[in-house]
This record gives C-alpha cells, sequence and structure tokens, in this order.
C-alpha cells in the first residue's frame, strides 16, 4: 500500500500490508492518517475483492485483541472463541461500511463490539439457565456472605453432607480452587451423567473445549484434596 497513507514522512513509496497494519495500530499515529489509510483499506475490500477483503479483516486483529483484553467473559468461554465471533462480525460489517466516510475504521470495531456483547450475554443467560438445584447450592455457597460465616451455610456445608460430592464441590469453590462454572461441569458430567456434547451446545463451545477445561478443573480439584488429606 501506498506508505503516505500512514506514514507523516514515509522513507519508501510503498509499504507490505503487515508494515501498515502495525503503524495503524501503533498510539503514535494520528487520526487523520488512521483515517484515510482506512477508507482505502475498505475501499479495496469492496472493489477488488479478494485478498483485500482478508486483509481488511486481518488489519482489525491487533486493536480488536486490545478490546478484548478489557473485556470480562465468563470462565467456560473461551478467548479464541470469542476473537473469532469479533472477526467474523467485522467480515459481514466490511460490504455495508461507507468508504468514503471519515470512521470507516470505527464502524468495523464497533460491529465487532456488539457481536462480542451479544456472545458474552448468550453466554451468561445459558449459564444461569442451566442451574439446577445442585448448582444453585453450588452458587450460594460460593457467595461472600456465605464465605463470611452465614448460619444457613454453616449448616448446609456441617451438616450430614460431609462426605456428599456436592459438599466437596462447593468446599472447593468457597476455597477458590474451582470456579463455580467448573463445578457446576464437574457436577453435570460427573455425577449427573449429562453428555459433553448436550452442555458444549448449551455453552455455544466445542466438546473437545469442554473436555479440556474439566481436566483441569479436576486436576485442581485433586491436588486440593491432597493437600488437605497431607495436612490430616
Amino acid at each position: 500500500m501506498p506508505a503516505y497513507l500512514v506514514c507523516e514522512e514515509p522513507e519508501q513509496p510503498m509499504l507490505p500490508v503487515d508494515q501498515v497494519r502495525t503503524r495503524l495500530a501503533h498510539a503514535a499515529t494520528s487520526p487523520a492518517l488512521r483515517w484515510q489509510t482506512w477508507r482505502e483499506v475498505v475501499r479495496r475490500a469492496q472493489q477488488l475483492g479478494d485478498p483485500w477483503d482478508t486483509v481488511a479483516v486481518a488489519m482489525t486483529v491487533p486493536v480488536v485483541r486490545r478490546m478484548l483484553a478489557r473485556l470480562a467473559c465468563p470462565a467456560h468461554l473461551e478467548r479464541a472463541e470469542v476473537e473469532q465471533e469479533a472477526l467474523a462480525a467485522v467480515a459481514a460489517a466490511l460490504p455495508l461500511v461507507d468508504a468514503n466516510a471519515a470512521d470507516a475504521g470505527r464502524e468495523l470495531f464497533a460491529a465487532a463490539d456488539r457481536a462480542v456483547h451479544r456472545l458474552v450475554y448468550a453466554a451468561r443467560r445459558r449459564a444461569e439457565r442451566e442451574n439446577g438445584p445442585q448448582a444453585a447450592y453450588l452458587g450460594r455457597l460460593a457467595h461472600p456472605a456465605h464465605q463470611a460465616g452465614c448460619p444457613a451455610t454453616a449448616a448446609e456445608a456441617e451438616g450430614g453432607e460431609e462426605g456428599d460430592e456436592y459438599a466437596v464441590l462447593a468446599r472447593a469453590v468457597r476455597a477458590g480452587v474451582v470456579g463455580i462454572a467448573e463445578a457446576q461441569l464437574i457436577a453435570r458430567t460427573r455425577l449427573e451423567g449429562e453428555p459433553m456434547q448436550r452442555l458444549a451446545a448449551e455453552r455455544g463451545v466445542s466438546a473437545r473445549q469442554l473436555y479440556r477445561h474439566r481436566a483441569t478443573a479436576e486436576q485442581h480439584l485433586a491436588a486440593h484434596l491432597r493437600h488437605q488429606q497431607s495436612e490430616q
């Protein structure tokens, strides 16, 4: 691409697109240069097609990653999945953006932001819907008020359920060994026998990702239980 698009005083007439992307995402690049570069990127994507549509999506990656780094995601939602959703939204918005608008690039990032927040909201709603009685029990025990020694919690945790697997998971959540979503995953698949594929469909992730999450959580739980036994 022409170097003048993204450089105040270019040392060479043309720059590879990866260098343009680096300069485009750099904080020192002026807004005016960013705007004119994005206008040209969008224009090429719309008028020339492949590979410029792919180049345009790739140009957004550094800013999208910075944007996602500030986003609080549910525990079971992997960052790679969120990034894919954001880039897919950019690709879908690309043909619709006004290439002559000063904020063409901003429109692409706004589309990514909306898609990501929809994904996160849907993931949280799914997590809420899947909370059965035992999951609610885990959630209550993980609440800060209960951790502080609420009488009802003491009765639940120290009552006749000392050897119950759900109580073990609840105490692990209180201790911060596993998260609520991880405890729910173990409870539903290990204790209640639900197929991993069903949970993967509910949460919008692959079964392989959930297997990895469960394996990691179970490793933490096993190490915690071994440590408790060594102290007894």
